[in-house]
Parts: structure tokens; sequence; C-alpha cells
């Protein structure tokens, strides 16, 4: 399985639903807080081609995007495939 890197915010209600759904996949997530570490907020753009929200959700290489983002792919029944690579 892919490893999964989520930049995510304290409080916030669509990070925590997207780290639950990628847990329910058993998916290995590495959180990365953008509020503990400012650094990392400036990565996180970089990567994700200037997005700013979080959260921002990486599988591999694969940029997904946001929430609504890895819902959709779920949804469309293409998240498992993503994740096994």
């Amino acid at each position: 399985m892919k490893p999964v890197d989520v930049y995510t915010q304290p409080l916030c209600g669509f990070c925590t639903a997207a780290l639950r759904l990628l847990a329910t996949k058993g998916a290995q997530v590495t959180e990365i807080d953008t509020a503990r570490q400012p650094g990392k907020r400036a990565e996180m753009i970089q990567r994700a081609n200037g997005a700013r929200t979080t959260p921002q959700i990486f599988v591999g290489d694969t940029h997904v995007g946001g929430c609504d983002d890895l819902f959709a792919l779920e949804n469309a029944g293409k998240l498992d495939a993503l994740l096994q690579g």
C-alpha cells in the first residue's frame, strides 16, 4: 500500500473526516500538522500547486486534493486502486 501524507490543522472537520476514511482503508498515513509545524504549510502549498486549504492529501506522489476529492474517489470506486498502486 502506498504511503499517504495528509496536511492538517487543528479543529478541522474535513481533516478529521479524511483521516477517518483513510483509517478504514488501513492506509499508512503521515499526518502533518501545519499549525504545529509552520514551515510545513509552505511545503504543502508548493506540493499542492498553490492550494492553501486543509486537508491536502497525497497518495504516494499523487496529489489527491482535499477531503471532497478524497470522498469523490471513494464514491467512484477508485480510492482502493490508488492506495494499492
